[in-house]
């Protein structure tokens, strides 16, 4: 399911915020960290309606994504 373009733009707004406060990074990099990740990717594309979970839920998946894709643990 889809989102309305501009409630999405807003929850990548919200996710980016948070995601940035969380891996301790400045918005730039979480902005480059978010539209990198496979979380985007399926919000955008209206996959398994992700634009639905939480902001906290949505950064901490980039963050564990990267975790793994960067062996670290």
């Amino acid at each position: 399911m889809k989102a309305h373009p501009t409630l999405l733009q807003l929850k990548y707004d919200d996710v980016i915020e948070v995601l940035a406060k969380r891996a301790n990074v400045s918005l730039r990099e979480a902005l480059d960290m978010f539209y990198k990740s496979p979380v985007y990717e399926e919000i955008s594309r209206g996959i398994s309606d992700m634009h639905c979970r939480s902001d906290g839920y949505l950064a901490d998946d980039i963050i564990e994504s990267l975790r793994t894709v960067h062996g670290d643990n």
